[in-house]
C-alpha cells in the first residue's frame, strides 16, 4: 500500500508541476470545424505485445462516443479497409485523411499509436506500463485538429512476506512474478483512454459542447504521432505478455 502511496503523491506532484493549457488554446481548430463523425483506425502498434492492437481497440470507441462524438463501428471500419487492400495498419498514415470522407464521409480520422504495452522487472520488482498516442485529423483540410499521449504503469512489485534474507528474497521474486503475470492489461488502457479523451473538446453530443474552452489541461508539446512526427518504440528490454 505504501507503495502504491507513493506513486500516486509523486503522479500528483507531477502534475501540480506540470504547464497547463486552455482547450481552446491547445486545440483551436476544434472549436472552429467542430467534428461530429469520427473514424478511428485500427492502432498503429510500436510495443513489443504482438496482441495489443486487439485488446485495445475493444477500448477506444466507448470514451469517444461519451465525449460526445459519434464514431464509425471499428469492425465495420476494418472490414471495409480490408476489402480496399488496406491490411497494414501503417499504411493508413500515408493516405490522405480527405480519401477517409469520400469513403466513409466522417469529419476527422483518429490516428492511435500504441508506444507500450510492456512488462518490466527489475532484481525483486517489476511494474506494468500502457502509453498511447492519439492524433484527430480533419477530413476536410487535412490538418491536426487535436493531439495528445499519456501512459499508466502500474507498481507489480510483490512483498516478501516479513521474511529477510535469502528467503525473503525469493519470495518477494515469485510474488512480483505471479502480480505481474496476472496484470490485466485492458483496464490500463481503460484508464489512459479516459486521461487522453478528457484533454479532447466535447463534441456535438456533451452537454458541455462548445462550452469547454476554458478548461485546463496538461500541455503537450512532444507528442510522437503516426502521421507527421517520428515515432518510437519503447521497453525493448522489458518482457512483454499481454491479456
Amino acid at each position: 500500500m505504501k507503495k502504491y502511496i507513493t506513486i500516486g503523491s509523486l503522479c500528483i506532484l507531477m502534475m501540480s508541476c506540470a504547464p497547463m493549457i486552455k482547450k481552446q488554446e491547445f486545440a483551436p481548430k476544434m472549436y472552429v470545424e467542430h467534428p461530429v463523425t469520427i473514424l478511428v483506425l485500427p492502432p498503429i502498434n510500436k510495443s513489443t505485445a504482438a496482441d495489443a492492437k486487439e485488446y485495445y481497440t475493444t477500448t477506444v470507441a466507448e470514451p469517444l462516443t461519451n465525449s460526445g462524438y459519434y464514431v464509425y463501428p471499428l469492425e465495420v471500419v476494418n472490414d471495409i479497409l480490408k476489402q480496399e487492400g488496406l491490411f497494414e495498419t501503417e499504411s493508413y498514415a500515408h493516405i490522405p485523411p480527405q480519401k477517409f470522407k469520400d469513403f466513409f464521409n466522417a469529419d476527422a480520422v483518429l490516428y492511435v499509436t500504441i508506444l507500450q504495452w510492456n512488462t518490466s522487472y527489475y532484481v525483486t520488482g517489476g511494474n506494468v506500463s500502457v502509453k498511447v498516442a492519439c492524433e484527430l485529423k480533419s477530413t476536410k483540410t487535412g490538418e491536426v485538429l487535436w493531439f495528445y499521449d499519456d501512459v499508466v504503469v502500474v507498481n507489480t512489485s510483490g512483498d516478501s512476506g516479513g521474511n529477510g534474507g535469502l528467503a525473503g528474497f525469493l519470495i518477494q521474486a515469485a510474488t512480483t512474478a505471479i502480480k505481474t503475470a496476472t496484470q490485466d492489461y485492458v483496464p490500463l488502457a481503460k484508464e489512459v483512454n479516459q486521461k487522453i479523451f478528457l484533454a479532447m473538446p466535447y463534441g456535438k453530443y456533451h452537454p458541455q459542447f462548445n462550452k469547454d474552452g476554458q478548461m485546463e489541461v496538461v500541455k503537450k508539446g512532444n507528442v510522437k504521432s503516426p502521421t507527421s512526427r517520428p515515432v518510437k518504440s519503447t521497453g525493448s528490454k522489458s518482457t512483454t505478455k499481454a491479456k
